[in-house]
């Protein structure tokens, strides 16, 4: 690639990213408050109210081991949505097209729309983070690997929620996958429960749930207990984040519906 072709790739993926990071800034009332008020809500349902009942959960504290839970939970749906909103707004307004013609490669559209699913959810986390520093403390064990865990994560489902935009034919597809999928994985993931507690039948059919690899991963970094090895939530993320890498590519190359 000669120089003047790589500054129009940089260009090009500076401009998507600045666009997408300052849609999320833009919007902060619907992007960031929103979640920081849902997780506050859950941190006094679930944490304060049921929580007492409950006592302690894997040798912690319920409200202590359910807040990684929530704050993964948070970037999950937040990177999710950013993503297949944006993405598949680009696509009905038309100036999707206007990209693929132009000398931008498809990794370059991706990478960019794939940081602004990022950059929303590491700072909705963020944000859930401070909020449940008033419920609980958070003595973080393995910094690297709740970093990393959150930071692939966001990719994985900010990839995920490309993949829903460029199937989506109108607007109520962008909210069937999140809805009926992303949802009951989620909260069949692990956030509020350790599988420990489930009999051994339903303890082994969760292991086919990504999402419980991710929130255990997660809360492994942050207060050092998970129900699965460290070594396979990455094992499951990674071959998640090159699948969906894999499939945007194709898709996005070959204007599989897009073009259609």
């Amino acid at each position: 690639m000669t120089r003047s072709a790589l500054r129009v790739q940089l260009v090009g993926l500076y401009t998507i990213v600045r666009k997408e990071t300052s849609r999320v800034a833009r919007i902060w009332v619907q992007t960031i408050v929103p979640p920081a008020i849902t997780m506050t809500l859950y941190f006094v349902i679930f944490g304060n109210l049921i929580g007492r009942r409950i006592g302690e959960m894997g040798g912690f504290d319920y409200m202590q081991f359910m807040a990684p839970g929530l704050i993964m939970m948070a970037v999950i749906t937040n990177s999710y949505g950013n993503v297949v909103s944006s993405f598949f707004g680009a696509k009905f307004q038309g100036y999707l097209q206007e990209m693929l013609v132009s000398p931008l490669s498809s990794w370059v559209i991706i990478i960019g729309h794939v940081m602004g699913g990022v950059v929303r959810g590491l700072a909705v986390g963020a944000v859930v983070t401070v909020v449940t520093l008033f419920f609980t403390d958070l003595d973080v064990k393995h910094p690297f690997i709740a970093v990393s865990m959150l930071v692939l994560t966001a990719i994985v489902f900010s990839m995920a929620g490309m993949i829903n935009a460029i199937f989506a034919r109108k607007f109520d597809d962008v909210t069937i996958i999140p809805a009926f999928v992303l949802a009951p994985l989620t909260y069949l993931g692990g956030v509020f429960y350790t599988t420990s507690l489930l009999p051994e039948f339903w303890e082994g059919v969760s292991k086919f749930n990504p999402i419980l690899y991710m929130v255990n991963g997660f809360r492994y970094g942050m207060i050092g207990v998970s129900d699965i090895s460290i070594g396979s939530a990455f094992g499951i993320i990674l071959l998640f984040l090159f699948s969906f890498g894999g499939v945007c590519y194709y898709l996005i190359d070959n204007g599989i519906g897009i073009r259609d």
